[in-house]
C-alpha cells in the first residue's frame, strides 16, 4: 500500500468547475451495507450522475458514450479497466468505488474497502494521481493477467457459479488441484513449463493461490511470474515493460482481473505507465 501522495499530486477544487461527472453502479456487487441505491443517494448529492448497470450493459461503451470528465465505477475489480479505459480514451478522470468482493485495485490505492461512500468524495475534492495499467491485446487490466491453474479456477469457479452451486471457488480449487496440465510456452522466444504463468500490473506479494498487495502502482513496469509442479509453491520472477507469450495454440484461457477470458496466442502484454488520472479522496491530514 502506498504511504503517501507523490510530490506532484494535484488537489482539484472540482466545485469551482462545472463539469460532468458520471457513477456507474453495478447493483450486483458488494453486499447490503451500503447499498447500490444508498451509493448512488450518496453520488447525487454531490451532483454526480448515478447509472445503475443492468445485465448485460457494457460499462465501458456507456462511459465514453457520456463523454464525462470525471467517470467513476462502483463496483468490483471485474467491471474496473473496461471503465478506465473508457477514461483513457476520453482524457477524464476516473473515481473506483469499492463496492465487489475483492477490491484489490482499491486495497492497493489505500482506499477503505468497507467504505464506499468515503471514497465518493474523490469526485468534489480529489487528489489527482498518475497510475500504470497493462494491456493485453486490445484489452486494459489495472490489477494482473493469470494463465493455467489461476485461470482453470477462475474459468472453473464461474462455470459453477452459474450453475448455482455453492462454495464455488472451493469445488473449483479442488478441481484444479486434480488437474496436472502443464502450459508449454515461450516467454519472449525463451521456452517455459510451468502450472501457472502470472502477470502483474507493477509487483505484488504473491504466495500460493493468495495475491497480496502492491506497494506502487506507478513503477512503469510489469511482473511476471511462473511456477512449475503439481501444486505451484516456487516462483521464477522476471520483470519489464512488456513481454510476448505464446502458448503454441490458437487459443488459452486466461483470467484478466479475475474474471475469465480467451486469448488468441500469441500475444503481446505491455505496460502503459501512468496512463490513468485517478482522482482518490483526499486525506484528513491534508
Amino acid at each position: 500500500m502506498q504511504g503517501g501522495y507523490p510530490p506532484w499530486a494535484v488537489r482539484l477544487n472540482l466545485r469551482a468547475v462545472r463539469t460532468h461527472s458520471l457513477l456507474l453502479v453495478n447493483p450486483r456487487s458488494g453486499d447490503d451495507s451500503p447499498s447500490a441505491e444508498e451509493v448512488a443517494d450518496a453520488a447525487r448529492t454531490l451532483g454526480v450522475e448515478p447509472h445503475f448497470l443492468e445485465k448485460g450493459e457494457d460499462p465501458g461503451a456507456l462511459a465514453r458514450q457520456s463523454e464525462a470528465e470525471i467517470v467513476g465505477i462502483a463496483g468490483g475489480d471485474g467491471s474496473l479497466a473496461a471503465v478506465a479505459a473508457a477514461a483513457i480514451d476520453l482524457e477524464a478522470a476516473f473515481v473506483c468505488v469499492p463496492f465487489g468482493t475483492r477490491n484489490h485495485f482499491a486495497r492497493d490505492l489505500g482506499l477503505d474497502r468497507s467504505d464506499p461512500l468515503a471514497a465518493l468524495a474523490a469526485f468534489t475534492g480529489g487528489v489527482e494521481r498518475r497510475v500504470d495499467v497493462g494491456r493485453i491485446g486490445e484489452r486494459l487490466f489495472v490489477n494482473n493477467v493469470s494463465l493455467g491453474v489461476y485461470a482453470r479456477l477462475v474459468h472453473r469457479r464461474e462455470h459453477k457459479r452459474r450453475r448455482g452451486e455453492a462454495l464455488a471457488r472451493l469445488r473449483a480449487l479442488a478441481a484444479v488441484a486434480r488437474h496436472r496440465h502443464t502450459l508449454h510456452a515461450s516467454i519472449d522466444g525463451e521456452p517455459v513449463r510451468a502450472r501457472v504463468i502470472f502477470v502483474g500490473n507493477n509487483r505484488y506479494e504473491l504466495s500460493l493461490f493468495t495475491v497480496g498487495e502492491r506497494e506502487q502502482l506507478s513503477e512503469g513496469e510489469l511482473c511476471l511470474w511462473t511456477a512449475a509442479g503439481w501444486l505451484p509453491s516456487a516462483w521464477e520472477e522476471r520483470t519489464g515493460r512488456s513481454f510476448r507469450i505464446d502458448t503454441g495454440g490458437a487459443r488459452v484461457r486466461a483470467a484478466i482481473d479475475g474474471e475469465p477470458a480467451v486469448l488468441e496466442s500469441p500475444f503481446e502484454v505491455e505496460s502503459l505507465p501512468a496512463a490513468l488520472r485517478l482522482l482518490v479522496p483526499p486525506r484528513g491530514e491534508d
